[in-house]
């Protein structure tokens, strides 16, 4: 009996190191810095669908966020100015815990009342927000170019902030 344990242990460790050896994507799916972000697709607010890695090749400023948080609040212009400033190299990507909200509207209202033109995106049974592990607002991961976690921040940041966390200014 303790013959056949041992071989199959050993034959499952060496089918373990086999399968890894030849796996071309040894990158880990996950919400620690280095893992490649976990994709997803939700509805944003004007209608279309939108998955994270229909992003990939730029920079991308993911936050999750909710209109009753006035951290989230304070930090929405700045990353409008993020935006407008580094269209070219970063996208913003606002995802609403929407399942805390009201309803729709109060997100759209929030929304044109501050004249944000960057995604906001619709996590209306909190599902991203829980695969994310968001467990406070606002908290964001900033991602690279090919959707790997660069950082994490929890709690609202400034313009500068922003700016050394996507790393587009040379300090």
């Amino acid at each position: 009996m303790k013959k056949i344990l041992a071989i199959s242990i050993l034959v499952f460790l060496i089918g373990y190191a086999i399968y890894y050896a030849i796996n071309p994507n040894n990158s880990k799916e996950g919400v620690a810095k280095g893992d490649s972000a976990p994709d997803f697709e939700l509805t944003t607010l004007d209608g279309k669908e939108m998955s994270l890695s229909s992003l990939k090749g730029k920079k991308v400023l993911l936050n999750f966020w909710a209109t009753w948080c006035p951290p989230c609040r304070s930090e929405m212009p700045d990353m409008q100015k993020i935006q407008n400033q580094y269209d070219d190299d970063v996208v913003v990507a606002a995802v609403n815990l929407t399942n805390s909200e009201p309803s729709v509207d109060t997100v759209k209202k929030f929304i044109n009342e501050l004249e944000l033109t960057f995604p906001v995106l619709l996590d209306e049974k909190g599902k991203i927000n829980s695969q994310y592990e968001v467990l406070s607002y606002p908290t964001s991961y900033i991602l690279d170019e090919e959707g790997t976690i660069r950082n994490k921040f929890v709690g609202a940041m400034s313009f500068d902030q922003m700016e050394k966390l996507l790393e587009l200014k040379n300090n």
